[in-house]
């Protein structure tokens, strides 16, 4: 098992936000969290990757997270925010070689034998080789969140953290990010994390989902088990499925429909 978290609990005040949250993640697998807003996704991401005070225990590789050094848990996971601080004019180049930090011995070090051919790959495999020289204040959002993928992906975790890695972008640039991850999680001794609001994609291309609400877990294993009217319409008040078919009825053309013919 890769994580495993049990108990995990997060209070802000008197409010709780995450209460006794338990699941694991093992290799391989793309975990997708699901929920409405203020269903406490976010600060789950946040207390893995020990941003916020929490209890419970969070176990990577069965060794608890507290014990770690932050370059250290650096090095087992990295995370991709949904929005990024560009007040800089870096490169793509430099941004992608921000990753390679948590393997340096320390500030100001030297690149380490193998820095150069990450931050290449990393590059290659977002797209972004030929705007490597390019401010990242002339890049649209879609190539903005492909160079911090590219960081991420120069940085080596095991374990990839993402807090709704598509919100803003359109569908081009949706199904772009979702395939290089999911390209990215091919490679032996990985596993994503994703907290989403798009049940859709969640469904498309999530091995398991958990379902929070109110920082709880309601329902967590395959999507096909848990992204089911029994869950959802509890969950959102409304009939989820039913609201998203008739959504999808609209792109149906009337002939195709009759004749069932398709292109």
């Amino acid at each position: 098992m890769m994580l495993s978290v049990k108990d995990l609990s997060v209070r802000y005040g008197r409010n709780q936000i995450l209460d006794h949250v338990t699941f694991s993640v093992e290799e391989g697998h793309w975990l997708m969290v699901v929920g409405p807003n203020g269903a406490g996704k976010s600060t789950l991401i946040n207390a893995v990757t020990r941003n916020v005070a929490y209890t419970g225990n969070v176990l990577f590789e069965e060794e608890d997270i507290r014990l770690k050094k932050p370059a250290e848990l650096a090095r087992c996971m990295g995370v991709l925010a949904q929005s990024h601080e560009t007040a800089y004019s870096f490169s793509v180049e430099e941004v992608v070689a921000l990753g390679r930090y948590a393997h340096s011995s320390g500030f100001l070090s030297r690149c380490r034998e193998g820095d150069g051919d990450a931050i290449e790959a990393a590059l290659a495999l977002t797209g972004m080789k030929n705007s490597r020289s390019r401010s990242i204040l002339t890049l649209s959002g879609g190539e903005l969140q492909r160079t911090f993928l590219a960081q991420v992906f120069a940085q080596d975790p095991k374990l990839l953290l993402l807090d709704e890695p598509t919100n803003h972008l359109d569908p081009a640039y949706q199904k772009q990010i979702f395939d290089l991850i999911s390209d990215w999680l091919k490679k032996p001794g990985r596993a994503v994390i994703s907290v989403i609001h798009d049940l859709s994609l969640a469904k498309a291309y999530g091995t398991e989902v958990m379902l929070l609400h109110r920082g709880q877990v309601i329902a967590g294993g395959k999507a096909r088990d848990v992204l089911k009217p029994a869950y959802l319409d509890r969950v959102y008040g409304m009939d989820v499925c039913g609201w998203m078919r008739r959504m999808l009825s609209q792109w149906e053309d009337p002939e195709e429909a009759r004749t069932g013919n398709r292109a």
